[in-house]
């Protein structure tokens, strides 16, 4: 048809026809899609909850976009009734018909009242102050329908994936954190008496106070995926509760070592105890051969022998009455240091007892070195040679005698084997004289 009207080309049967069609399958969809947001866990979760913070803000703004929805849908609704029924009045629609056909799928022949859109902060296609309706477009009114309903439904998933995803996380840690508590308490892990207790009272704490937060404002936990439009498109933050739960493992690994120290307190303790008795038995036998030293030995110096450890004794001790006590944190780094400085004690009393008994090992060299010489010399038929005889007997009663000059006993063993070596024929320099010594050693 060529007739034209206030909106144009008067539409004929078939095109009426065919936008009633997409006009329905529209509502049809658009119903289906309000229909499951009305149902939406979420929603009514929503509806039901203490909102604090920008979940507040934003809910309530969604609650007013939600309840704009179905007033423009009721309005659309309304509308393609209407254009329905005059459709139905006749097989062939009279022009008239088409006519007001036509402003109804194509005009703004839906009126609404003015603050109906401004109760959403949404804005309307003849906005103005003093107006008291508005006039819309069946489409106008499905492209404000699709608007309000992804920024609804948006904020609705978002709120809905945090209240899926973190308090259930948040019970499942603080159930971990009871069973951590009640274990640490088993062990004297406590609030102000050792640090990993003083961690589970502040954990405990972050974690009441999260799942309250989450719980009243759970939009505050979600971040939105950076160039996504779809409505919900994101992720929780969990970022404080993946924080406790870090540390929370931490504690847990703490808490582990003190009860391994609780299971093997006892022969670690009898372990330190074998080492510091070591360490004593070591000090009193330098200080037994100081003596011999001191009496025997001439004209050398011999170290001082400290006394046993006493602070180690003591710590001990003190470690035993934590055992006693079952104040396991306490044990845990006490034992740790003990082990550590026992082994160095019995180390140095073994290197005291070293340094003093080097004069006796030099004598005992020095005589093993004679006595091997000598009994060279008489393999070889030289035992009765009155000059060797004579340096042997003078550098044996050096050695034999207390208290022994090693110096001058070295020299007398060293003029021996000079004497021998001359005597052999293989004399070559000594060491220290003017004189050869034999290399052949008295093995030989």
């Amino acid at each position: 048809m060529g007739d034209t009207g206030p909106t144009g080309p008067v539409m004929d049967r078939d095109e009426v026809d065919r936008a009633l069609a997409r006009l329905g399958a529209e509502h049809e969809a658009i119903e289906t899609s309000l229909l499951a947001l009305q149902d939406h866990a979420g929603r009514r979760l929503l509806e039901g909850a203490e909102l604090t913070g920008v979940t507040a803000e934003r809910w309530g703004t969604a609650e007013a976009s939600i309840t704009l929805l179905w007033t423009y849908f009721d309005a659309y609704t309304a509308a393609l009734r209407s254009a329905r029924e005059i459709r139905s009045r006749r097989r062939w629609s009279s022009r008239e018909d088409l006519v007001e056909l036509t402003e109804l799928l194509r005009g703004e022949a839906v009126t609404l009242a003015s603050g109906a859109a401004a109760i959403a902060n949404a804005p309307t296609p003849h906005g103005g102050p003093g107006r008291l309706s508005e006039r819309y477009s069946l489409v106008t009114l499905v492209d404000r329908m699709n608007q309000l309903y992804a920024t609804s439904l948006d904020m609705v998933v978002a709120a809905d994936a945090v209240w899926s995803a973190l308090p259930a996380r948040i019970d499942l840690l603080a159930a971990e954190l009871q069973r951590t508590r009640k274990l640490a308490h088993s062990v004297g892990v406590r609030p102000g008496e050792h640090p990993a207790g003083d961690d589970l009272e502040r954990i405990t704490r972050t974690l009441t106070r999260l799942r309250e937060q989450v719980i009243s404002d759970p939009l505050a936990f979600w971040t939105p995926a950076r160039g996504s439009s779809a409505p919900g498109g994101g992720r929780p933050d969990t970022t404080v509760y993946d924080r406790e739960a870090r540390a929370l493992e931490e504690v847990r690994r703490e808490i582990d070592a003190v009860l391994a120290v609780r299971q093997d307190a006892e022969q670690r303790i009898v372990r330190l105890r074998d080492v510091l008795s070591r360490a004593d038995r070591t000090l009193a036998e330098a200080r037994t051969a100081r003596g011999e030293v001191l009496a025997k030995i001439a004209a050398t110096e011999v170290p001082v022998v400290g006394g046993p450890p006493i602070v180690l004794q003591e710590q001990l001790a003190a470690a035993a009455e934590y055992r006693r006590h079952a104040q396991w944190h306490r044990l845990s780094p006490l034992l740790e240091s003990l082990e550590e400085k026992a082994e160095d004690e019995l180390l140095r009393a073994r290197e005291s007892l070293t340094a003093v008994t080097a004069p006796l090992a030099v004598r005992a060299e020095l005589r093993g070195r004679l006595d091997a010489y000598k009994a060279k010399m008489a393999r070889l038929g030289h035992a009765e040679d009155p000059e060797l005889a004579e340096k042997y007997e003078k550098a044996r009663r050096m050695l034999w005698s207390a208290p022994c000059d090693l110096r001058v006993a070295e020299q007398a063993v060293l003029r021996y084997q000079h004497a021998a070596a001359e005597l052999l024929g293989t004399a070559r320099r000594v060491p220290g004289q003017g004189g050869p010594v034999d290399r052949t050693g008295p093995g030989a």
